[in-house]
């Protein structure tokens, strides 16, 4: 399975749901824009935008929640053991209260990955934040970042995207 995902401003996404309506988008926005999401097999149907490969994914994407995504930079010749070390690793974050989807995502070009995780609400992931299971799985050298990171990890952030607010 395929992931894609875009970015500009809310109104000119939502146009998307017109023009393809047999896709299941999945909008979302933050302080600085907005975001389209979706998942399938075919090609990405966006001019510009980022396509992945989902390598793991538990639950479903729901239409309400706030998502999470931490973008990994990896060096090329670390990757392989990047993605292994990660599969390897206890994901106990799906049985965390609040918890809703999860996507291990690798990108089709480039080599910013995107830990993709969605929750009911901001409490549930800051919860899961100060958890014994993050602890657990984020475990390992605090001084420094493993050797197969280009650079420093960022996260962004979103609300998915609701109409009637």
């Amino acid at each position: 399975m395929k992931a894609f995902m875009t970015n500009g401003t809310i109104d000119f996404l939502l146009k998307l749901d017109e023009k393809y309506k047999d896709i299941q988008f999945y909008f979302m926005t933050s302080n600085s824009s907005g975001l389209a999401y979706y998942e399938g097999k075919e090609k990405s149907v966006f001019n510009s935008g980022r396509d992945y490969d989902v390598l793991i994914k538990k639950g479903e994407i729901l239409e309400d929640g706030y998502v999470v995504m931490n973008n990994i930079t990896v060096v090329e010749d670390g990757k392989a053991s990047f993605e292994a070390r990660f599969k390897e690793r206890e994901h106990d974050v799906d049985m965390m209260p609040g918890f809703q989807a999860f996507r291990f995502l690798k990108p089709r070009k480039g080599n910013t990955y995107v830990v993709f995780t969605q929750w009911q609400s901001v409490q549930d992931f800051e919860n899961w934040k100060n958890s014994e299971q993050f602890k657990k799985s984020h475990k390992g050298p605090a001084t420094k970042p493993p050797a197969h990171y280009a650079d420093k990890p960022f996260i962004t952030t979103y609300h998915m995207f609701d109409e009637k607010e």
